[in-house]
């Protein structure tokens, strides 16, 4: 059994098999078999499950963040990147049917063949289990990702992550301190992130802003933590 339809069994998760070989079907195979049907129309429906269930994931989960950090979120997490390697973890790249240009420049390992296929297979399940089961199937396998797009700031720079942050739990303005070291061609810079008497942890770079960053995401993750 592949590591796909295993995990749906372990979710009990049930697919129409004539549905999930479809989402596995590349239109490069379904037009040198004779102009098959392929996971282009699932992928778009997939697509469309995909964001509600995550969106309204991080509605419920993250009541006091903006519609603009809500959606940074969302977009770290659902994205052609992001699908393609939960794809890789399922082995998914195996299973697709590709045409034979496709096999020959490595179609199974491209981003955006698997994550389409990705979304395909969530259409799938959402047309074979209803939205309970592509839902048990997503939070499954993107609810990971989401924990660590929050623990990174989902893209945001990290001072503005930290400034965030601090400002949705009251605990006043960063400073930032900063010192330097060593000859003008070749400075080292070290911050530190002050709120109140509680100071982050060090960072450091070739440059003010850099150092800032550093001591910006030691800040964040702790805070976090």
């Amino acid at each position: 059994m592949s590591r796909v339809l295993d995990l749906f069994s372990q979710l009990g998760i049930e697919i129409d098999t004539q549905l999930y070989q479809l989402a596995l079907t590349h239109s490069s195979f379904a037009y040198e078999n004779g102009r098959l049907p392929d996971n282009e129309r699932l992928e778009f429906l997939g697509d469309a499950v995909l964001e509600i269930i995550v969106t309204e994931h991080l509605y419920r989960s993250f009541p006091d963040d903006t519609e603009g950090r809500l959606a940074k979120l969302r977009a770290a997490v659902v994205n052609a990147k992001s699908l393609a390697k939960v794809a890789r973890e399922l082995g998914l790249g195996g299973e697709l049917l590709l045409g034979k240009g496709e096999l020959s420049t490595g179609g199974s390992e491209k981003n955006s063949l698997l994550a389409d296929a990705m979304e395909a297979v969530i259409g799938a399940i959402y047309l074979s289990s209803g939205y309970a089961g592509a839902s048990r199937f997503v939070h499954h396998v993107i609810d990971p990702l989401i924990e660590q797009a929050v623990l990174t700031g989902a893209g945001l720079d990290w001072k503005t992550s930290l400034q965030e942050l601090v400002s949705q739990r009251d605990l006043g303005t960063p400073i930032y301190e900063v010192e330097e070291d060593g000859p003008d061609h070749s400075k080292v810079f070290t911050a530190w992130v002050r709120l109140g008497d509680w100071v982050g942890p060090a960072g450091e770079g070739t440059s003010k802003k850099q150092a800032e960053q550093g001591a910006a995401r030691g800040a964040y993750q702790q805070l976090h933590a």
